[in-house]
């Protein structure tokens, strides 16, 4: 029988449980490592213990409050960073209570710790005349060319996350009729969503222009033909979007990235009218108070639902003063009493 170490435990959670049982995805899974990582060495600090000495009892509610003091005092960590380790932790002394009911007791205290509550970031987006002056101003010749026109059109057309436009493959691509793309989301979900016919057109001429045949091929992929990061779309993203933030309505912030271009399509597909329901299956939120977020930050729909309430009046039909009023001498005697 294998005993339950905290080094095999720490191993199992990591490498099993997290990918195939959660269905976490590559870059989740390092942030909780990272997360157990910090936590560990905080212990094997204050036990003045090796990490590999540390025993399961070590693990206590009073530590765990110790690590997430040190990550905003002496780490200066924002409090969403705080919130983001302590989740971690929720789920990985979950995973202890499941497999040792005699951890079950320091579970429990560790999943009562309220995540601090704290602001939602400022959502920026890209308005329609901003987004078409992006694609006006791209390059029409150049070795990258085309692929940052198919890639920024492909980010723009399915509102996908960065690393589910990253994994794309040419499978995953339906360029028929009617045309599709699958994307790979969060949980290990799969979703579909239609394609423009500007963006099929795009992507049909990239394939051609890179010769990709084989269907595990990235469509968008580095010059060694390895497919993009990450890294390099948002790289991508702040290369072509640098003069849009000169001026518009994102002047204010300090960079576009992938993800304005994933908001830009969540409010611009509520603008159209599609319903939030529909907006919500298209990017793949998990909750729906996730998609309602969007309704807050259109002025113009507010604009649009204003003029709706706003009374039909008249002004020239508006009641004016009462005729007595326009007595002057009636006034006047008025005013000596």
């Amino acid at each position: 029988m294998t005993t339950l170490t905290l080094g095999f435990l720490v191993y199992n959670f990591l490498i099993d449980y997290l990918p195939q049982q959660k269905g976490l995805r590559s870059s989740t899974i390092r942030s909780y490592r990272d997360t157990l990582r910090m936590f560990l060495i905080s212990i094997a600090t204050d036990t003045r213990h090796g990490v590999s000495d540390l025993q399961l009892n070590q693990l206590t509610l009073e530590r765990v409050l110790t690590f997430l003091r040190n990550l905003e005092q002496v780490r200066h960590n924002c409090v969403s960073t705080r919130n983001q380790r302590l989740a971690a932790l929720h789920t990985f002394f979950e995973y202890l209570g499941r497999q040792l009911p005699e951890m079950l007791h320091v579970s429990e205290k560790v999943a009562a710790i309220p995540i601090k509550r704290v602001p939602l970031p400022e959502t920026y987006f890209l308005s329609r005349e901003e987004m078409q002056r992006l694609f006006a101003e791209l390059p029409v010749h150049g070795r990258y060319a085309l692929r940052d026109y198919a890639l920024l059109l492909s980010l723009y057309n399915t509102g996908a996350r960065v690393q589910e436009v990253a994994d794309i493959r040419l499978e995953h691509l339906t360029l028929g009729h009617p045309p599709s793309a699958r994307l790979h989301g969060k949980g290990g979900k799969w979703r579909s969503l239609p394609l423009w016919e500007e963006t099929v057109r795009a992507l049909r001429e990239l394939i051609k222009e890179q010769h990709i045949d084989d269907p595990q091929a990235p469509v968008f992929s580095s010059a060694s033909g390895k497919p993009l990061t990450r890294s390099g779309i948002y790289k991508r993203v702040r290369k072509h979007a640098a003069s849009i933030e000169n001026g518009g309505s994102v002047r204010q912030q300090r960079r576009i990235t992938p993800h304005v271009f994933r908001h830009s399509t969540a409010v611009h597909l509520l603008e159209a009218g599609v319903e939030v329901n529909v907006i919500r299956g298209w990017l793949g939120h998990a909750s729906l108070d996730t998609t309602n977020r969007y309704a807050e930050i259109t002025v113009q729909m507010k604009a649009d639902a204003l003029k709706l309430c706003e009374p039909c009046v008249d002004v020239n039909s508006r009641p004016k003063q009462p005729v007595w009023q326009e007595d002057t001498d009636l006034m006047t005697w008025l005013t000596s009493l």
